[in-house]
């Protein structure tokens, strides 16, 4: 019985959690070199059009051989139009941002995504996805924790304070230093990006409400992302190709530009789209919008381990409270998860009778 209940911790919290934070390491990590890309004069309109097509490519033999145990949805079902809303709304959302970090900074891309949580737990509640009961003890913990986890983001990135950690000993080359600076310090409109970021996130938190729903009526991770790839393609296609001007653009040669697409599509738009389906579907949109303010520690470390950057004070303290709300967001839905699970239990004798017999024969 205690390996019984290990193994579906293991499952149903340890590898999300897992998973979560490894698809946001990804996504900071294509923010960045897509920003690299822009530089050296990569269009939005390609980068957006080919990642759609290189994940389209990818999902489509994964959904043949692992995404065959149901039929397909029909073009005329409320599935299928669910699913091209979401590509619709993806391919808004990505517009956006790939256009607000173009005018801004992965920086700022990242701090405003902190938002994330508090639109996705609105929008939950407004549509009876996320229960509010303000005398619980796990409706607390999830509140407090939204707000402790945004705070300590904001901390990361409006407090900096002084060096704890000096920065590595060996010296970035000049065309590195270069590119960061251009990275962390955009000469365009600042103002402008960011609202468009912010209009992003409001997407994507649209997103994960309109795809739980999805996952709850056809719970096949990879199909779904492969239709939405899919339909995404097919609304990406005659808008990139009619608002890019110079269609030579869409000849990448082996440079920074086809790495980002090749990374994007390849793993952010594929890999992190099935994870981010299946963990809608355990655990629900609130539960993977948390892991959003994490992105800016992530972004911090890859900063100090990877570009030599110095580690400050206000980047270690707004990791600390970060973290402190995250884990009691996830102690709230962890408790509020093991209350639904037991009256689930109660108020079903067959389970109840298979964990005696399941008692008896340990």
């Amino acid at each position: 019985m205690r390996e019984t209940m290990a193994w579906r911790y293991f499952n149903r919290d340890v590898v999300p959690f897992a998973a979560m934070i490894a698809v946001e390491c990804v996504t900071v990590g294509s923010t960045t070199l897509f920003k690299a890309a822009t530089l050296r004069g990569l269009s939005f309109y390609v980068f957006v059009l080919y990642v759609y097509v290189v994940a389209t490519l990818v999902l489509l033999p994964l959904s043949l051989i692992f995404g065959r145990s149901r039929r397909l949805p029909s073009p005329k079902s409320h599935v299928f139009f669910k699913i091209f809303l979401l590509a619709l709304l993806g391919f808004m959302s990505m517009l956006a941002g790939c256009k607000g970090v173009e005018y801004s900074s992965p920086t700022l891309a990242t701090a405003i995504g902190t938002l994330t949580p508090a639109f996705t737990f609105t929008l939950a509640v407004i549509f009876r996805i996320e229960q509010v009961v303000l005398r619980s003890s796990a409706t607390q913990a999830k509140l407090i924790g939204t707000i402790v986890s945004i705070s300590g983001a904001l901390v990361i990135v409006l407090y900096k304070g002084p060096k704890v950690l000096a920065a590595a000993s060996i010296t970035p080359s000049s065309s590195t230093i270069s590119l960061y600076q251009h990275l962390t310090l955009s000469d365009s409109s600042w103002i402008l990006g960011g609202l468009l970021v912010a209009s992003q996130y409001l997407l994507i938190s649209v997103w994960y409400i309109l795809q739980t729903q999805v996952m709850a009526v056809y719970p096949e991770e990879i199909t779904v992302v492969f239709l939405y790839s899919l339909c995404a393609t097919l609304i990406s296609a005659p808008v990139c190709l009619l608002a890019e001007k110079d269609l030579t653009s869409f000849l990448l040669k082996p440079s920074v530009s086809l790495a980002s697409v090749m990374y994007t599509g390849g793993l952010v738009s594929t890999l992190g789209s099935v994870i981010h389906t299946w963990g809608l579907h355990l655990k629900g949109p609130v539960y993977i919008s948390l892991f959003k303010p994490l992105s800016i520690v992530i972004a911090v470390a890859m900063e100090a381990i990877f570009l030599g950057d110095a580690l400050h004070l206000g980047s270690v303290i707004g990791s600390v409270i970060l973290s402190l709300g995250f884990y009691t967001v996830i102690w709230g839905k962890a408790r509020e998860d093991s209350t639904r699970n037991v009256a689930g239990s109660e108020q079903s004798p067959l389970l109840l009778t298979h964990t005696i017999e399941d008692e008896a024969s340990s």
